[in-house]
């Protein structure tokens, strides 16, 4: 879930930020409103694209992971791999340029660099007690009438004056009490770790990117083609992508591109052809045959011509 962040002025004449173009420019600053109160962001660059670049259809997967790279190298992000296999990022400076009030837990990993692979100290549960902090309080010197409590001197030792924390009495029903010192959460409206919408049993969403198709193409190549190339195609596929085709259509349209050593243009065109194959002649024809004279006439008009 996106969040307010600050940006400070000395961001602008940042020398760490100099180093890379505008777009990673804006692909950082919109990385500090996607990651969570750590820092810490999935590292897929079609999902990067579609929160921050979903108006600026030039800037896709492709040129969000050219920022991406940008940033790693001036060290102004790291990327890295989890326990669970998946690719995450963190933010380096965060804690340093951000001053999260109550930070909400975490479902990312930490970074193994710069955290250590474990959680900061900063990240415990908001007013959460330590083992030995705990202090009881002295009971009340006189009882309240109205609870009905027992005097200071009818309390067994090593009991205190509270009444018992564990609910309160409203109408003969008892409800569970809402203890101050529970570990806290974070914003109530910020997931962390719900099912998605539509529940368990929703069908998972094709998740190919254009990213991963052009991949696909470079690896079969017997060479790798030139950057451009692989740009032009890029954009290509993302478009062809939202128009709903089939991404086996589109895996169809790129070995048939590769095969031919055609123009990356020509891309829609052979997608369209393995979407729509080319008729032959006899269908085009509705399987008409054209007429014959037979071979053997007395055979087929019963002798009279």
């Amino acid at each position: 879930m996106a969040r307010i962040r600050t940006i400070k002025p000395e961001a602008f004449i940042s020398e760490s930020l100099a180093k890379v173009s505008i777009a990673a420019e804006r692909t950082f600053f919109g990385l500090l409103t996607q990651a969570d109160d750590h820092g810490r962001f999935r590292d897929q660059a079609s999902v990067i694209a579609g929160a921050l670049w979903s108006l600026r259809p030039e800037h896709g997967a492709l040129e969000v992971e050219d920022d991406l790279n940008q940033l790693d190298t001036a060290e102004l992000i790291c990327r890295y791999e989890g326990d669970d296999g998946k690719r995450y990022l963190h933010i380096v400076t965060f804690s340093v340029h951000q001053k999260v009030n109550r930070p909400s837990g975490s479902r990312h990993p930490a970074c193994p660099r710069h955290e250590g692979g474990r959680v900061p100290a900063n990240s415990l549960p908001h007013g959460g007690l330590r083992e030995g902090t705990m202090r009881v309080h002295a009971p009340l010197a006189e009882p309240s009438p109205e609870r009905n409590e027992p005097s200071p001197s009818h309390i067994s030792a090593g009991q205190s004056g509270f009444s018992d924390p564990s609910g309160s009495t409203q109408g003969g029903v008892r409800e569970p009490a809402v203890s101050p010192h529970g570990p806290d959460l974070g914003p109530r409206n910020v997931d962390l770790g719900s099912t998605p919408l539509g529940g368990a049993s929703a069908p998972a969403h094709d998740t190919v990117s254009p990213s991963q198709l052009v991949a696909e193409y470079a690896s079969a190549c017997p060479n790798r083609p030139p950057a451009a190339v692989l740009g032009q195609l890029g954009k290509t596929v993302d478009k062809l992508l939202s128009e709903g085709i089939d991404p086996a259509h589109i895996r169809t349209g790129l070995a048939r591109l590769r095969e031919r050593a055609l123009h990356p243009s020509v891309l829609p065109s052979l997608v369209n052809e393995a979407m729509n194959p080319p008729q032959t002649a006899a269908a085009l024809r509705g399987g008409h045959r054209p007429y014959a004279n037979p071979a053997n006439p007395e055979a087929a008009y019963g002798g009279a011509l």
